[in-house]
């Protein structure tokens, strides 16, 4: 559909992604007229899915986190289908698996970590007291807390070096996309704290189902989906087809976009990951656990299909993997051996059935952290993306929400007659 000539709009929102749409959404909630502009056919950015051979792929692994502010307040958790994982995670040694999980939603799990002589009292108590602190505490003190490194922030916490190398390393290098432990540790007590206050699970439908929820809210005509954005004019947007006059400009892209779109903006370094599927005649694990790899060899591996069977339209297994970076075939080939290795089953008959690589998945998140940066870079110029808060959903929808405040202040929340 192509743009009239001499449409203005109070603010154009550039990127569909949940920043954008939760921008966009805020925007029309206050009366203005918006226009949400997606260079993609359909909404996400990188919360996507799609159907591969039979099977619902998302675009990278994916969990949905019940825990989020943001979530709670925008989405209907209900009609997203949800269906959980196992409250923890089983991590391949090379004595075992070591099952890990919530004690206070699986009393067995930390029985048998009591009782098997796996854990030692000292890191047990450590992880006790930690998750406490984390989960009672009101968020703002979290947020208050001084910044350092995670690993630093663990190791001050009382656990042994042996404990972080068998257990948070491996698992927290799936959750911040970098294997050193270096990200903030503010950020990771934020997600500590939502992990032990919500569950993770999927959508029946796959990840693109949170932002299709979001874009189904917005009113008939806001979106506009295949519109590339060429530049910005010093009244609104240039398209292929129109240029869009606009009061304000809110650039809600990746941070390589938003870079090229408003120059002088800094693009944030960002994780690359990449997401192995494929499909096996039976499940290698009936249950739905995520599976961690002491070695790190890879990120985390799970049998997507014991989370939601609907995943595979002909009864086979569907097996997610994720690494860091883009490896290479012979780096594909080991990561399948160690996963022959992890579950304890002949991988040689599973079936390619995807492959997703993910550039600037999540941003770097070195200490200190800003947990929240101002949208605004010129008079009707903003800009918001975790990048510019945390890398999560919950980020991403907060700095939506904040461009959208910011926007308000700044028009005086009117919309031009």
């Amino acid at each position: 559909m192509a743009e009239a000539q001499g449409d203005r709009y109070d603010a154009v929102v550039i990127g569909a992604g949940a920043a954008g749409l939760a921008c966009a959404a805020d925007l029309d909630t206050a009366g203005l007229r918006v226009r949400l502009l997606e260079s993609e056919d359909t909404v996400g950015g990188r919360i996507r899915t799609d159907r591969v051979a039979g099977f619902t792929t998302d675009r990278g692994f994916q969990v949905f986190n019940t825990g989020y502010p943001q979530v709670k307040r925008r989405l209907d958790l209900r009609a997203l289908r949800l269906r959980p994982f196992t409250p923890g995670v089983l991590v391949h040694t090379d004595a075992g698996r070591l099952r890990l999980g919530d004690p206070t939603r699986r009393p067995r799990d930390g029985v048998g970590l009591l009782t098997g002589g796996r854990v030692g009292p000292r890191d047990l108590l450590a992880l006790g007291v930690l998750s406490a602190r984390d989960l009672l505490a009101p968020a703002s003190r979290v947020r208050a807390r001084s910044d350092v490194t995670t690993r630093t922030a663990l190791a001050d916490a009382g656990f042994s070096e042996e404990f972080v190398e068998t257990f948070f390393r491996p698992f927290l290098s799936g959750v911040f996309l970098e294997d050193s432990l270096e990200t903030s540790a503010r950020f990771f007590h934020l997600v500590w704290r939502s992990m032990l206050r919500g569950t993770l699970c999927l959508p029946r439908d796959g990840i693109g189902a949170v932002p299709a929820q979001l874009a189904a809210g917005l009113p008939p005509g806001a979106l506009r989906t295949s519109s590339p954005v060429s530049g910005l004019t010093p009244g609104g947007v240039l398209l292929d087809d129109a240029e869009l006059r606009a009061r304000a400009v809110v650039v809600a892209t990746g941070t390589g976009a938003a870079a090229r779109l408003l120059p002088g903006l800094r693009p944030s370094p960002g994780r690359t990951v990449t997401t192995l599927y494929h499909a096996a005649e039976r499940s290698p694990l009936p249950e739905p656990t995520l599976l961690v790899d002491a070695r790190r060899r890879f990120l985390n591996s799970c049998v997507l299909t014991e989370v939601q069977p609907g995943f595979s339209a002909d009864g086979r297994a569907l097996v997610s993997t994720s690494v860091l970076g883009a490896p290479g075939p012979a780096e594909e080939a080991a990561v399948v051996s160690a996963l022959a290795e992890a579950y304890g089953t002949d991988t040689g008959t599973w079936e390619p059935v995807h492959r997703v690589t993910v550039r600037g998945a999540l941003p770097a998140m070195p200490p200190p952290l800003p947990l929240t940066r101002t949208t605004r870079l010129a008079p009707g110029r903003y800009v918001c993306g975790d990048h510019r808060a945390t890398g999560s959903l919950q980020g991403a929808l907060a700095s939506g929400a904040r461009a959208a405040r910011e926007v308000l202040a700044d028009l005086g929340a009117t919309r031009e007659p």
